[in-house]
């Protein structure tokens, strides 16, 4: 059954001036435009398209695709305002509309903004949605610690970084355990820390246990073989190891105890030295 917002494959049925009409079952004869025409198409084929709202609210076809799906949260471009509200290039020759009432900030023709897909309940068109906390699922259940998620940068607060993950679960990465610049509507890979009791996710860059000191240990060794050795210790402040290494000092420690333990590394009272190097401090 065709449905309006899903890719669907429909048989052209009848050719006029204006295009093809595809049958849509429940929908009817749905119009495809003959902006879209090519040489393979006529009366009896099949053709993918996609089905939406035209400007009078009709349903009708096109061929393409958009950027993102009815139900998904991505990051899309505004192109024009007006009194209605901002809209956003999605793929499509009709763009979407983010009333002004589901704009959590005025939108700027040429920036990027990050918005849920939906279906206004009013008008039954496809809108956009800068209120993307209320649309989040709990991911109680879902996950297990330690799993790779991948998110989307949405927001930062005092306590850090807003992550959708998955596109339907609320994350959050602690701003004192971020080593690198983030940006805004940025894509990363993320390890979930703990499944909160609200259903929320607190999420790391790194690894979790074992996994999470093997891509800083190779980061100091690389250090270490570059320079022999370095002037930290289990005492040295942590803005000192965030300094040098972009890690925090639990990390540090971690780090240290393995490669000591794999003699990689000789840890002395004021530094830590690479095996086999001879460097004075």
């Amino acid at each position: 059954m065709a449905s309006l917002g899903e890719r669907c494959t429909l048989r052209i049925v009848k050719s006029r001036n204006v295009g093809f009409y595809l049958d849509a079952g429940d929908l009817g004869e749905v119009l495809l435009p003959g902006t879209e025409f090519t040489s393979e198409l006529h009366v009896g084929v099949d053709v993918e398209v996609f089905l939406y709202l035209d400007s009078a609210d009709r349903p009708i076809a096109t061929r393409k695709m958009p950027l993102a799906m009815p139900g998904d949260i991505a990051l899309l471009t505004c192109s024009a305002t007006n009194d209605t509200g901002a809209f956003l290039d999605w793929g499509l020759p009709k763009e979407l509309l983010v009333p002004y009432r589901e704009q959590s900030k005025a939108m700027i023709p040429g920036r990027h903004y990050v918005v849920k897909i939906l279906i206004d309940e009013k008008s039954g068109r496809f809108i956009g949605s800068q209120r993307i906390a209320r649309h989040f699922r709990s991911a109680a259940a879902i996950y297990r610690d330690g799993d790779a998620v991948q998110g989307l940068l949405w927001g930062k607060t005092d306590l850090g970084y807003k992550v959708i993950v998955d596109g339907k679960y609320n994350g959050l990465l602690f701003a004192n355990e971020v080593f690198q610049k983030l940006d805004y509507g940025q894509i990363i890979t993320a390890y979930v820390r703990e499944t909160r009791s609200d259903g929320k996710l607190d999420l790391t860059l790194t690894p979790q246990g074992r996994k999470k000191i093997s891509p800083f240990a190779q980061q100091l060794l690389e250090k270490l073989q570059a320079v022999g050795s370095l002037p930290l210790h289990d005492n040295s402040p942590a803005e000192e190891i965030k300094a040098q290494l972009q890690m925090s000092k639990k990390s540090f420690k971690q780090v240290i105890g393995q490669l000591y333990k794999q003699k990689k590394i000789i840890i002395e009272p004021e530094r830590i030295v690479l095996v086999g190097y001879t460097g004075k401090a």
